[in-house]
């Protein structure tokens, strides 16, 4: 036996890496506010428990606030976003189904990459990185024939909003459903679920909910319903079938079933459905209106902060996407580097560009509780220490967009 074997069977536990404060100002995960870990850390009860089931409840109307839905449907998935995404797939598209995608940015193309994985025959339309899809060729695109759209309303790699003006009516005409990724933009852009008429959408809690990764916020309503009930094959995923997921957060997704008790699904994530319970909490305590305003406002003010260093937005004004700031860097600077010395002389975390943007732009999360002056005015104090001044001016900048 090793000594390390050794010293282990004997019961001294090895050291562990400490886990260092950060101001997390990147792509997500966001700050998580201290009422979230508090809740976080509450007893863990069983996932049957009666009590568990009423915060369970509680959960699922919150976050129907959020989506701005009456949607019943309405739950967080045990996965990350990255798993809604599949779940929105799996549940909603069959093989040889033809679905439009729109494609701009990296998770447009990871989107399309999961449709093709499940049979569809895809029809991409496309927009450079950077640039919200023209909604006259998802329009155009959407032919006769047609199951589903898809598009990213919040475009994480580029910081681009997609409009959806139109979208749900084409569909509708088509009796194709309207799936949307809101994962970057769920409570910190204006979308409003059954407003907009989006039959089925995922987000994440790692973005503007300020809640740690590791859940899916997931809304179908009855038209995405209807085609999960009459599937010619179950979804291929067991754990990420709806019907079954849905039996356990709601009961029976056939709004014409009558009442039953919840059936087990899985052992949920009890602690971190606490912790998503208040972070929703948050959001409804402010209000959906009042906290879009307040991300534009933050998008707006910071924009105008590092402009004075010469950073400036990739996105058109009309196309930007408030929770998320991406920039493109000055010529010159070395953007990896001046990233890596804001974590390590000042703990704050900034995300740089991805695919063809990579090297050339930052993304700054502008989400929740990081969409408030505090916390950017500590960024813009310690870029300018990192690139040797410039503070004053731009921390007037910044003051200003606030003010207005």
């Amino acid at each position: 036996m090793s000594a390390r074997a050794r010293t282990h069977a004997a019961g001294t536990a090895p050291a562990l890496t400490p886990i260092p404060e950060r101001l997390l100002l990147g792509a997500g995960p966001s700050p998580v506010p201290r009422s979230v870990l508090d809740a976080l850390a509450e007893p863990t009860i069983g996932h049957l428990d009666p009590v568990f089931v009423q915060v369970m409840e509680e959960t699922a109307a919150l976050l129907r606030t959020a989506f701005d839905t009456a949607n019943p449907a309405t739950l967080p998935l045990s996965t990350t976003g990255s798993g809604g995404m599949d779940a929105l797939v799996v549940n909603f598209i069959e093989p040889g189904d033809r679905v439009v995608c729109g494609v701009n940015g990296l998770f447009g193309e990871r989107m399309a990459d999961a449709l093709t994985r499940a049979g569809a025959e895809l029809v991409r339309v496309e927009a450079p990185w950077g640039r919200a899809l023209a909604v006259e060729d998802l329009l155009a695109a959407a032919e006769p024939g047609l199951r589903a759209m898809v598009v990213i309303h919040g475009e994480t790699s580029t910081g681009v909003c997609q409009p959806l003006d139109g979208l749900a009516a084409a569909c509708r005409e088509r009796e194709a459903l309207l799936l949307v990724d809101c994962v970057t933009s769920l409570s910190g852009q204006p979308l409003s679920i059954d407003g907009d008429g989006v039959d089925a959408a995922f987000s994440g809690t790692q973005k503007c909910l300020n809640c740690p990764p590791g859940l899916s916020p997931f809304t179908a309503g009855p038209r995405a319903l209807e085609r999960l009930g009459a599937r010619a094959q179950p979804p291929r995923s067991w754990y990420l079938d709806l019907s079954l997921v849905g039996a356990y957060w709601v009961g029976p997704t056939d709004p014409d079933a009558a009442p039953r008790p919840r059936t087990y699904h899985h052992t949920a994530p009890v602690n971190l459905i606490y912790g998503l319970r208040e972070a929703l909490r948050l959001v409804v305590e402010e209000g959906l209106a009042a906290r879009w305003r307040r991300h534009r406002r933050a998008h707006e003010a910071l924009r105008q902060a590092l402009g004075v260093f010469g950073f400036e937005r990739l996105a058109p004004a009309e196309e930007a996407l408030a929770p998320l700031l991406a920039l493109r860097v000055p010529d010159g600077l070395d953007e990896a580097d001046l990233r890596a010395r804001l974590l390590r002389e000042h703990g704050i975390e900034v995300s740089g560009g991805l695919g063809p943007l990579a090297g050339q732009i930052w993304r700054i999360g502008v989400m929740g509780v990081g969409a408030r002056p505090d916390p950017q005015r500590r960024l813009v104090q310690a870029l300018a220490d990192v690139l040797g001044g410039g503070a004053g001016e731009a921390l007037s900048a910044l003051q200003a967009g606030w003010e207005q």
